[in-house]
């Protein structure tokens, strides 16, 4: 487990029993009992892969996690997170996954959750990431970085690497099934076979987001971009191989706009105007996108929301963009797309 229940406090070997009262650990070679009412326990969360799983709470203001190698009683620990209103997923999808979720559901569900659950490559691996972003140089003079943007809400904080440590509590059972729900009927695709937000969903290595860069052009403009490493490059394969299904663009940026509209405040669902949008590159690799208008909490004018994923290698990257004037944009944030996928074919080269 981590953090310990106590300064100092033994973290290993535990043993945790549930009853109705709530839950009780046994941690250290000598076991020291700790006993926590289900009153107690906020947020519970449940991530697990082929071959490991995790379990998250929050007590009091810290975030603890207990992970095991293990699968022998996920069903029923599975259960029991569902039974006390938590979140069972398998991996963060960037943007909104989770993860990116991933990914993209990246940030609101997950938080850290995914880069110990996998093997993790070295330094080189996560600086070839870092270095597959996009940074200021890529962009025209007039572009600055933003703290105070809803895109925030898709995308980690500036170059935060996700690791070992929850950082971010996950959202409610009720976004994540909205998100997800909407995302799996438009696609075509069943919960447990869902890489994208459901079950059969892979852990990256590592992820790791651009700033957000702000501009004038376009009549207001936002990009962000945020770049997994995954161990091998089968895995990136099958998250490719079903990205690749005919709506793929539409229904992703679709449910990245339902999550955005819900972590504002609201409870709508995003609206099915949205489109699939095929960026031109003639870079190496592979890329699909969508597009959709949003109207946003507090915002006086309708937005255009679009959302790239491009794949090559061990990598996966994501750009997304909310701008006002579309489709006038499309041949900028094509460029930018160029420049993620050149990045990833040549940081493919030198990661193993």
């Amino acid at each position: 487990m981590h953090p310990s229940f106590a300064p100092h406090g033994p973290t290993s070997p535990v043993t945790l029993l549930f009853d109705d009262a709530g839950l009780t650990q046994l941690a250290g070679v000598y076991p020291v009992a700790w006993q926590t009412p289900w009153g107690e326990l906020e947020n519970l969360q449940l991530v697990r892969t082929s071959r490991a799983m995790a379990l998250f709470a929050t007590v009091g203001d810290t975030r603890y996690c207990w992970r095991t190698h293990s699968l022998a009683d996920a069903e029923e620990l599975r259960t029991l997170v569902l039974d006390r209103g938590g979140v069972v997923m398998r991996r963060r999808r960037r943007a909104g996954a989770v993860a990116v979720v991933a990914v993209l559901l990246l940030a609101s569900f997950a938080g850290g959750i995914g880069a110990w659950l996998s093997a993790r490559g070295g330094p080189n691996e996560l600086a070839a990431a870092r270095a597959v972003n996009l940074t200021s140089k890529d962009l025209p003079p007039n572009w600055t970085t933003t703290s105070a943007s809803v895109m925030g809400y898709l995308f980690p904080p500036s170059s935060q690497v996700i690791t070992s440590t929850p950082t971010t509590v996950a959202s409610s059972n009720a976004t994540w099934l909205a998100v997800s729900s909407q995302f799996q009927g438009c696609v075509g695709v069943g919960a447990a076979h869902d890489r994208v937000y459901g079950a059969a969903g892979q852990m990256p290595d590592y992820q790791v987001s651009s700033p957000v860069f702000s501009s004038s052009s376009f009549q207001g403009i936002q990009v962000a971009s945020t770049v997994q490493y995954y161990a091998t490059t089968t895995m990136v394969r099958r998250d490719t191989a079903e990205m690749s299904r005919p709506n793929f663009g539409a229904c992703f940026v679709a449910s990245n706009a339902t999550l955005l509209l819900r972590e504002m405040g609201t409870k709508a669902v995003a609206s099915s105007s949205a489109t699939n949008w095929q960026p031109t590159t003639y870079a190496h690799g592979w890329a699909r996108g969508g597009v959709i208008k949003v109207t946003l909490p507090q915002v006086g004018t309708p937005l255009y929301l679009v959302m790239v994923e491009a794949t090559n290698g061990h990598y996966e990257s994501t750009l997304g963009a909310l701008v006002s004037s579309w489709p006038s944009s499309q041949l900028f944030l094509s460029g930018l797309v160029s420049t993620l996928k050149a990045r990833m074919a040549s940081s493919s080269s030198i990661a193993v």
